[in-house]
């Protein structure tokens, strides 16, 4: 998995609550297994007008904003199904930290197995966010060392489990720090074959 240390770049506006999966990639868009691809229809009912073109009013169809990698959003963020080919899309738009008041539960855990950083702030701190987000100077800085936000003359901190820090840092998923344990893993495996060969000539 990709780390995460710092990230700067154009954030996106999207003040809209209760996103859900359905909104992020429709359902149309879950038959592959890919990690990538899928950037090209994320949120694609609210950018593509029934002929395939772009709606030129919304955020990530104009520039600067379409080449966000931070995504400002609403309450609630992630919400319905458990799909995660969400954050996949997400990714594979170039988007790696999302900041909202709340997210749903599922939705922002498969976050930080996908190297994408939610980041939850008092819904005021998010607001301000949003407005410079919309300004004429969108960019954003996102340092997960030292847990801040900086925007012009903002600056936010926020928290974030120490574990979940520590994998994005090092870029850590699910199968990574399982094989940080291989040492211990192989030595039960030999201790398996000796103490219990019948177990091994099945």
């Amino acid at each position: 998995m990709e780390k995460f240390t710092q990230l700067s770049g154009v954030a996106a506006p999207l003040p809209i609550i209760n996103v859900d999966t359905d909104m992020i990639i429709p359902k149309q868009f879950l038959k592959t297994i890919k990690r990538t691809g899928l950037g090209r229809n994320l949120f694609d009912e609210m950018r593509y007008n029934e002929d395939g073109s772009e709606k030129p009013d919304f955020v990530l169809n104009r520039a600067p904003w379409r080449e966000a990698k931070i995504l400002v959003a609403g309450d609630n963020f992630g919400c319905g199904s458990s799909r995660e080919h969400a954050p996949w899309a997400i990714a594979d738009f170039g988007i790696r930290c999302i900041i909202a008041p709340s997210f749903a539960d599922i939705f922002y855990n498969n976050c930080f197995k996908n190297a994408i950083l939610p980041i939850i702030l008092p819904a005021d701190q998010v607001a301000a966010l949003s407005v410079r987000a919309a300004s004429d100077d969108p960019v954003m800085t996102v340092d997960l060392e030292s847990q801040t936000i900086t925007a012009g003359d903002l600056e936010i901190a926020f928290e974030i489990d120490e574990f979940r820090k520590h994998c994005l840092l090092n870029g850590l998923d699910d199968i990574a720090l399982t094989m940080e344990r291989v040492g211990k893993i192989e030595a039960y495996e030999q201790r398996q074959r000796t103490d219990f060969p019948w177990l091994a000539a099945r």
